[in-house]
């Protein structure tokens, strides 16, 4: 494809030829030609110098040298996903119906162009809607519902009465309904188990990745809001609630009862106590463990949790401490050389 054809979809402005012949997407470092890269990290400004892409798409105020020709757009990072789709190859779609080494209940409901692969078992009472797919080897337990234009991959496990909405992506392995970390304690110490009556609740455009598990609600519902995405091994407990168009990075994990805000982001192995209350728009940071509410648009970092500034300030000063430590040590020696003075 040639990147003035390029541009023209992308929206952007062409800094040099157009007629460059253009076959694939890479990062900087390992472009080559005939490749197209972007710039949206200024960590990364020097390889634009360097980088052997035929053409880069940069900041609409790039100002810096560069032998590639240059594509200028005002957001590199989405007009590189934009091109990038460009030179996907789809993958064929899921035949129609279902398979032959499928185990489906005759209660179950399935609408119009729905795909059911090979091993699948839905139980009774299913209800999964137009044109969605159910790969190879997933399990779709008792009266559970699916929405429209949903896709499962292998191995996914739904549990029973879960409810998951229109345009759902789940990805391999993630199971969906377990049951809540629930125990009562006994006199003598040991545990005995309390029971999990509740379901989990998937709103539309969810997308959930690999081995994700969301536990359903000792009673009530495990909610998660529409457009939320969920990277892959993360942990979503019992009763807890997250609101529309969060973030959950990998390794992130919700002790149960506790409520997410809209928009919020939880960086990778961040991990939030029970029954804390997140605001709308709080980042939580990478590895933080939170143990206390956190406010709307607020942003902690460190274990425990506090305000990020807050954070870097306590890191700075603890940079300093062998300075310190030898600076103390000195005067220590200055005093003593004091006292032995006639």
């Amino acid at each position: 494809m040639k990147l003035s054809e390029i541009t023209d979809r992308l929206g952007g402005v062409l800094d040099g030829g157009g007629d460059i012949e253009i076959t694939a997407v890479a990062g900087l470092g390992e472009a080559g030609p005939g490749d197209i890269s972007f710039l949206s990290n200024p960590k990364y400004s020097a390889q634009v110098a360097t980088t052997k892409a035929s053409a880069v798409i940069v900041p609409i105020d790039w100002d810096r040298p560069a032998k590639s020709t240059l594509v200028r757009v005002e957001n590199p990072d989405q007009v590189f996903a934009q091109a990038a789709e460009l030179f996907y190859e789809e993958l064929p779609k899921p035949a129609e119906g279902i398979h032959p080494s499928a185990v489906v209940s005759e209660s179950a409901q399935l609408g119009e162009g729905v795909s059911i692969g090979a091993n699948c078992t839905i139980e009774e009472g299913v209800v999964i809607g137009a044109n969605t797919v159910v790969s190879p080897n997933c399990h779709i337990g008792y009266k559970t519902v699916i929405g429209s234009d949903s896709f499962l991959y292998p191995l996914v496990s739904t549990r029973e009465f879960s409810e998951i909405g229109d345009r759902v992506i789940i990805h391999n392995g993630s199971v969906v309904g377990s049951d809540g970390f629930g125990y009562a304690v006994q006199e003598d110490g040991s545990r005995t188990k309390i029971p999990q009556i509740g379901k989990v609740v998937i709103e539309d455009d969810v997308e959930i990745g690999a081995n994700v598990a969301i536990d359903r609600a000792r009673f009530g519902k495990t909610r998660i809001g529409k457009g939320t995405k969920i990277d892959n091994l993360v942990q979503i407990a019992h009763n807890v609630v997250i609101g529309e168009d969060s973030v959950l990075c990998g390794q992130s994990g919700i002790s149960g009862s506790t409520t997410v805000g809209a928009r919020v982001i939880m960086a990778g192995q961040s991990g939030l106590a029970g029954h804390l209350e997140v605001g709308d728009g709080a980042i939580i940071g990478a590895q933080a463990g939170v143990m206390k509410d956190v406010s709307a648009k607020d942003f902690v970092i460190g274990s425990p949790a506090m305000p990020h500034l807050q954070f870097k300030k306590m890191v700075a000063n603890t940079i300093l401490l062998p300075k310190l430590k030898e600076r103390i040590k000195q005067l220590e020696a200055r005093l003593e050389q004091s006292a032995n003075r006639p």
